[in-house]
Protein backbone atom coordinates (compact mmCIF):
# COMPACT_ATOMS: atom_id res chain seq x y z
CA UNK A 1 0.00 0.00 0.00
CA UNK A 2 1.62 3.31 -1.05
CA UNK A 3 2.12 5.95 1.62
CA UNK A 4 0.14 9.15 1.53
CA UNK A 5 2.28 12.14 0.53
CA UNK A 6 0.96 14.15 3.48
CA UNK A 7 -0.66 12.61 6.50
CA UNK A 8 -1.97 14.03 9.76
CA UNK A 9 -2.13 11.20 12.29
CA UNK A 10 -5.06 11.65 14.66
CA UNK A 11 -6.06 9.24 17.44
CA UNK A 12 -9.08 9.93 19.65
CA UNK A 13 -9.23 13.55 18.43
CA UNK A 14 -5.57 14.23 19.36
CA UNK A 15 -2.95 15.06 16.73
CA UNK A 16 -0.01 12.72 17.28
CA UNK A 17 2.14 13.37 14.23
CA UNK A 18 2.30 14.80 10.76
CA UNK A 19 4.27 13.25 7.90
CA UNK A 20 5.42 14.87 4.67
CA UNK A 21 6.88 12.40 2.16
CA UNK A 22 9.76 13.34 -0.12
CA UNK A 23 7.40 12.80 -3.09
CA UNK A 24 5.02 15.63 -2.07
CA UNK A 25 5.37 18.62 -4.39
CA UNK A 26 3.65 22.00 -4.27
CA UNK A 27 3.62 24.85 -6.78
CA UNK A 28 3.56 27.46 -4.04
CA UNK A 29 4.47 27.74 -0.40
CA UNK A 30 2.02 25.72 1.66
CA UNK A 31 1.89 25.25 5.42
CA UNK A 32 0.12 22.04 6.28
CA UNK A 33 -0.11 22.27 10.07
CA UNK A 34 -3.25 23.64 11.70
CA UNK A 35 -2.92 27.44 12.11
CA UNK A 36 -3.09 27.21 15.91
CA UNK A 37 -0.36 24.56 16.16
CA UNK A 38 2.62 25.69 18.23
CA UNK A 39 4.91 24.27 15.54
CA UNK A 40 4.33 25.14 11.89
CA UNK A 41 5.23 22.52 9.27
CA UNK A 42 5.09 23.02 5.53
CA UNK A 43 6.80 23.31 2.17
CA UNK A 44 8.44 26.42 0.75
CA UNK A 45 8.09 26.52 -3.05
CA UNK A 46 8.82 29.38 -5.45
CA UNK A 47 9.60 29.82 -9.13
CA UNK A 48 13.10 30.80 -10.25
CA UNK A 49 13.63 34.52 -9.79
CA UNK A 50 11.32 34.85 -6.80
CA UNK A 51 12.57 37.42 -4.31
CA UNK A 52 11.26 37.87 -0.81
CA UNK A 53 11.89 41.34 0.61
CA UNK A 54 14.23 41.64 3.59
CA UNK A 55 12.17 41.17 6.72
CA UNK A 56 12.13 39.95 10.30
CA UNK A 57 9.52 38.22 12.39
CA UNK A 58 7.76 40.46 14.88
CA UNK A 59 8.57 39.58 18.49
CA UNK A 60 5.47 38.26 20.19
CA UNK A 61 5.24 36.51 23.54
CA UNK A 62 3.99 32.97 23.02
CA UNK A 63 3.18 30.44 25.69
CA UNK A 64 4.01 26.91 24.56
CA UNK A 65 3.11 24.05 26.87
CA UNK A 66 4.13 21.20 24.57
CA UNK A 67 7.45 20.26 23.05
CA UNK A 68 7.13 19.21 19.44
CA UNK A 69 9.98 17.71 17.43
CA UNK A 70 10.47 17.63 13.69
CA UNK A 71 13.04 15.71 11.76
CA UNK A 72 13.97 15.38 8.11
CA UNK A 73 15.73 12.21 6.99
CA UNK A 74 18.88 13.09 5.04
CA UNK A 75 20.00 9.49 4.54
CA UNK A 76 19.04 6.00 5.61
CA UNK A 77 15.78 4.62 6.93
CA UNK A 78 14.10 5.00 10.33
CA UNK A 79 10.88 3.72 11.87
CA UNK A 80 8.86 5.91 14.21
CA UNK A 81 6.39 4.16 16.50
CA UNK A 82 3.56 6.26 17.93
CA UNK A 83 1.79 5.29 21.15
CA UNK A 84 -1.43 6.51 22.74
CA UNK A 85 -1.59 8.08 26.19
CA UNK A 86 -2.54 4.60 27.44
CA UNK A 87 0.80 3.31 26.03
CA UNK A 88 -0.74 1.25 23.22
CA UNK A 89 0.74 1.26 19.71
CA UNK A 90 -1.14 3.53 17.29
CA UNK A 91 1.10 3.42 14.19
CA UNK A 92 4.50 2.41 12.84
CA UNK A 93 5.78 4.85 10.24
CA UNK A 94 8.78 4.14 7.97
CA UNK A 95 10.68 7.24 6.87
CA UNK A 96 13.26 7.32 4.06
CA UNK A 97 15.57 9.97 2.61
CA UNK A 98 13.67 13.21 2.09
CA UNK A 99 10.71 12.27 4.32
CA UNK A 100 9.91 14.47 7.31
CA UNK A 101 7.79 14.09 10.42
CA UNK A 102 6.68 16.40 13.19
CA UNK A 103 5.93 14.67 16.48
CA UNK A 104 3.05 16.64 17.96
CA UNK A 105 1.65 14.70 20.91
CA UNK A 106 2.22 11.55 22.84
CA UNK A 107 4.79 8.84 23.26
CA UNK A 108 7.13 7.92 20.42
CA UNK A 109 9.99 5.51 19.86
CA UNK A 110 12.57 5.48 17.09
CA UNK A 111 14.25 2.44 15.53
CA UNK A 112 17.04 2.92 13.00
CA UNK A 113 16.56 0.43 10.11
CA UNK A 114 19.50 1.65 7.98
CA UNK A 115 22.35 3.93 9.03
CA UNK A 116 20.66 7.30 9.12
CA UNK A 117 21.22 10.99 9.54
CA UNK A 118 18.41 13.44 10.18
CA UNK A 119 18.05 17.16 10.70
CA UNK A 120 16.13 17.59 13.95
CA UNK A 121 14.34 20.74 15.08
CA UNK A 122 12.40 21.33 18.30
CA UNK A 123 11.45 24.20 20.56
CA UNK A 124 14.08 25.36 23.01
CA UNK A 125 15.63 25.98 25.33
CA UNK A 126 16.90 22.44 25.92
CA UNK A 127 16.73 21.74 29.65
CA UNK A 128 18.71 18.49 29.55
CA UNK A 129 17.65 14.90 28.92
CA UNK A 130 16.93 14.31 32.61
CA UNK A 131 14.24 17.03 32.52
CA UNK A 132 13.02 17.04 28.90
CA UNK A 133 12.78 13.26 28.30
CA UNK A 134 10.58 10.80 30.19
CA UNK A 135 11.22 7.11 29.44
CA UNK A 136 8.02 5.03 29.24
CA UNK A 137 7.39 1.29 29.56
CA UNK A 138 5.15 0.32 26.67
CA UNK A 139 2.29 -2.19 26.94
CA UNK A 140 2.68 -5.21 24.67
Amino acid sequence: MPSKKHELIIHKKKHYAEVIRATLTKKETTFLSPEKSSFQFGILAHKKGFKEPAHYHRPFKRTINDLQQMFLVQKGKVRVDLFSDSKKLIRKIILKKGDAIVLIHGIHAIKVLEDMQCISVKQGPFLGAEFDKVDVKIKK
